[in-house]
């Protein structure tokens, strides 16, 4: 689905200037994209299978819910909005963490994704199988344990989006959380 979106300079600074996602994409321009990066008690991270008809990575295994903040749009509103469509998942402001703004550039085929990324974090405790996936943007999730997560992306990259040092940095920061 193409939007409208603000644009940024390298230094993720707004340059008043708005654009269709797509066009973004294809003159690679900055932009911004909240992540909200779901985890439970027992180490497993939540982890959405892309829909195969996704044009930028499909059929990889991703963040819980992510999506590109709309024109005007706070990336917590983004994030709130992000995983009610793609989870089912209605959420309060106040049970998300703020993790950091990732700073992430790749060329993917005709897709040039330059993004800031506003990085999120929410225990979840609940049952996977009680969401109610977007179909389009979500093909399948499952909570797969961070030990499992680290180790196949070393041993198998091309399975999941390449969030770069985002994959680590999130394991990290989850078992720092699960051992307080």
């Amino acid at each position: 689905m193409d939007e409208l979106i603000d644009i940024y300079n390298e230094d993720n600074e707004p340059l008043g200037v708005r654009k269709m996602k797509s066009e973004a994409h294809r003159e690679g321009l900055w932009h911004r994209a909240s992540h909200v990066w779901i985890y439970n008690k027992r180490g497993e991270i939540l982890l959405q299978l892309r829909a195969k008809s996704k044009e930028l990575n499909p059929l990889k295994w991703d963040v819980s819910a992510a999506g590109h903040i709309s024109l005007g749009e706070k990336s917590i509103a983004a994030a709130l909005r992000e995983t009610k469509e793609e989870l089912g998942l209605s959420i309060e402001a106040n049970s998300l963490t703020f993790l950091k703004i990732a700073k992430e550039a790749g060329v993917y085929g005709s897709i040039i994704n330059k993004e800031f990324q506003y990085l999120y974090l929410l225990e979840f405790n609940g049952n996977e199988k009680d969401l109610v996936l977007q179909e389009e943007e979500v093909q399948e999730i499952r909570f797969v344990h961070m030990e499992r997560i680290e180790k196949e992306i070393n041993a198998l990259p091309e399975k999941y989006v390449p969030h770069g040092k985002c994959w680590v940095e999130i394991i990290k920061e989850v078992g720092r959380r699960l051992k307080n």
